[in-house]
């Protein structure tokens, strides 16, 4: 495929000359970017707290946005505290170093994002994520009781697979249990409204901790960790995050005040997925579920061929330049209707051929 050089932000069309595009890939899975009435919001919000805040959280001189958008996005979770950060790289990152140092073993998700992964472990990439469960499960039954760290991601977007976790309960009978999530690409899509996975999963024998970028379906420039709330006020009281300088404050108080859009955008893409879904079950080029706005192209030569139809699609080689290219159809709140119309008469008409 072609790789494009623009020079202004992405939304669901773009021109190269004289062609128009429409585009299918990317994170923006609310489209909350393109939304007027939430771009007004967050100018007046930009107006209010300036572009950026780089003060430490434990400056003597704070502002009350960062502990109101924690104790609110708490809440909706379902969980008792939240810390809220400037990336979901560096949120992961402040989870598992508190958290890896209390723990005999880690179990690691063949999936597992780098943002929760203990720099000195790699996961078993030989392994899909049934087979790791299942070896997870008969480990447990042979040991001791020990300190469980247990890794995984909320879904696998390379594969469009959504995890459950519900098997940790039984580990949790006979072990101390901590299960860190990253819900990086569940965040508005997954889970109770636009807050993620944490309430499916809380169980009073499990640590639970839920980490992740809000920059992707929520549109924020900040990451949050979920938990609690005395591993939160622990995660807290590291360099990692007293040294680091937030999030945007502009970004986090547009959010708390545009909730009825983030609902409906959240609505908007559930539904188009259901949509998707059910128009290409019989494709066997085309798999994904109705619960996520990710579906995978099998045939690598139908986003050459989408594209030559005015479609971008994502496709390239990941996680390194001579991995085998993954080729995705990625939906957002900021199409419309009519945009699923062609995308799919064009799907029609490339998987008759």
């Amino acid at each position: 495929m072609k790789i494009f050089q623009l020079k202004h932000r992405i939304g669901p069309a773009f021109q190269v000359g004289k062609k128009e595009y429409l585009f299918f890939s990317g994170t923006s899975y609310l489209g909350m970017d393109q939304d007027p009435l939430y771009e007004a919001v967050l100018f007046d919000c930009i107006r209010q707290y300036g572009f950026n805040h780089g003060l430490s959280r434990v400056n003597n001189l704070r502002l009350k946005v960062f502990d109101e958008f924690e104790a609110f996005f708490a809440k909706k979770a379902k969980a008792e505290a939240a810390a809220v950060m400037s990336s979901g790289y560096l949120a992961g990152i402040t989870a598992w170093k508190w958290l890896y140092p209390q723990s005999d073993l880690c179990w690691i998700a063949p999936d597992t994002h780098p943002a929760i992964l203990p720099t000195d472990l790699i996961p078993n990439f030989q392994l899909n994520f049934t087979q790791w469960k299942n070896q997870c499960l008969e480990h447990s039954e042979s040991l001791s009781s020990r300190k469980i760290l247990i890794l995984g991601n909320a879904v696998d977007p390379l594969k469009a697979e959504i995890h459950s976790y519900e098997w940790v309960k039984e580990i949790a009978q006979k072990h101390q249990v901590t299960l860190l999530i990253d819900d990086s690409h569940a965040f508005g899509v997954l889970g109770k409204g636009v807050f993620g996975t944490y309430s499916h999963w809380i169980d009073p024998k499990i640590n639970l901790v839920v980490s992740g970028s809000l920059g992707k379906g929520l549109a924020m420039p900040a990451g949050i960790i979920l938990g609690k709330k005395e591993v939160i006020e622990g995660m807290k009281s590291q360099t990692v995050f007293t040294g680091a300088s937030p999030g945007s404050p502009a970004n986090l108080q547009a959010f708390l005040e545009t909730q009825e859009i983030y609902q409906a955008q959240s609505k908007k893409i559930r539904d188009f997925s259901a949509i998707f879904s059910q128009e290409t079950r019989s494709f066997s080029s085309v798999t994904g579920s109705r619960h996520f706005p990710v579906f995978i192209l099998k045939d690598d030569s139908l986003a050459d061929r989408l594209e030559k139809k005015g479609i971008i699609v994502s496709s390239f080689p990941y996680p390194k330049p001579d991995s085998p290219k993954i080729s995705r159809v990625v939906l957002s709140g900021f199409h419309t209707l009519g945009d699923l119309m062609v995308l799919l008469e064009y799907l029609y008409q490339l998987s008759e051929k």
